[in-house]
């Protein structure tokens, strides 16, 4: 319990850390941490515990500088999305596994929710890595429509940020007010995803994991700060292009029911 515990407080650290300018990634890189330890449908609703805490405190930072017109025109979308998303993610876990098979003495078994969430990390992960990626406009009028699509995303898979910044991004606003936005966004969906995650969260689970979600916030609250005061001193692609190999490998290891 305790190297559980060191690991994914340093990576919550970390991963607040970076993610506080790019808006996404937290969600992505936490899922497959927690999903080391637990199932992965209850690893994903662990992350949005986290995401949920870490958005609500970056919001209380920089909230005030949110773009409203665009806050509302993609974040309700976002709202039900999510929750959409998340129904499909408790129907897709009760699903048995495909694939049965034996590597070096050991058995593996691949089920259906492990290799969709793989698949999407792959696809998330290689959308970083294309250059031209970065030159999508999708402009005001995509505000609906992104909302609606990051949402299902957020609530299918904890991977909502990255189709979220894709439409964010391009809008023309300043650094802070996407940042802000982004933040109460993804607070909207958190809220939404966790009203049906909670039929996951027994009484035993949160009594078990109780420290472990205090710290991992906790964490998480530190690199936000920290994120703040070097707001005007930090690029991020190249770690994003290391962070996204990264998740490749990760979502390998998931897809293969090795992880």
């Amino acid at each position: 319990m305790d190297i559980e515990i060191a690991i994914i407080v340093v990576a919550a650290f970390f991963t607040a850390l970076l993610t506080f300018f790019s808006g996404f990634g937290l969600g992505t890189i936490m899922t497959p941490v927690f999903a080391l330890f637990f199932p992965i449908e209850i690893a994903i609703s662990l992350t949005a515990v986290v995401h949920f805490a870490n958005n609500i405190y970056k919001s209380v930072l920089v909230g005030r500088h949110a773009n409203w017109s665009i806050l509302l025109l993609f974040g309700l979308p976002a709202f039900v999305g999510s929750f959409v998303g998340a129904n499909v993610l408790l129907w897709v876990a009760r699903l048995s596994p495909w694939i049965r098979y034996q590597f070096m003495g050991n058995e593996f078994e691949v089920v259906p929710i492990n290799l969709l969430i793989a698949l999407l990390l792959i696809v998330f992960s290689i959308s970083e890595l294309i250059p031209t990626s970065q030159k999508w406009n999708f402009g005001r009028k995509g505000l609906i429509p992104g909302g609606l699509l990051s949402g299902f995303f957020g609530g299918l898979s904890g991977m909502q940020g990255a189709i979220r910044g894709a439409f964010l991004i391009k809008l023309g606003i300043n650094k802070k007010a996407y940042i802000a936005t982004n933040a109460l966004i993804a607070c909207m969906a958190d809220f939404s995803r966790l009203i049906v995650y909670t039929t996951l969260f027994t009484t035993a689970l949160l009594q078990e994991n109780a420290a472990l979600l205090i710290f991992a916030c906790l964490a998480a609250f530190t690199g936000v700060t920290l994120g703040k005061a070097l707001l005007n001193k930090v690029t991020l692609r190249f770690v994003q292009v290391l962070v996204a190999v990264m998740l490749i490998i990760i979502a390998i290891g998931l897809g293969a029911g090795i992880i």
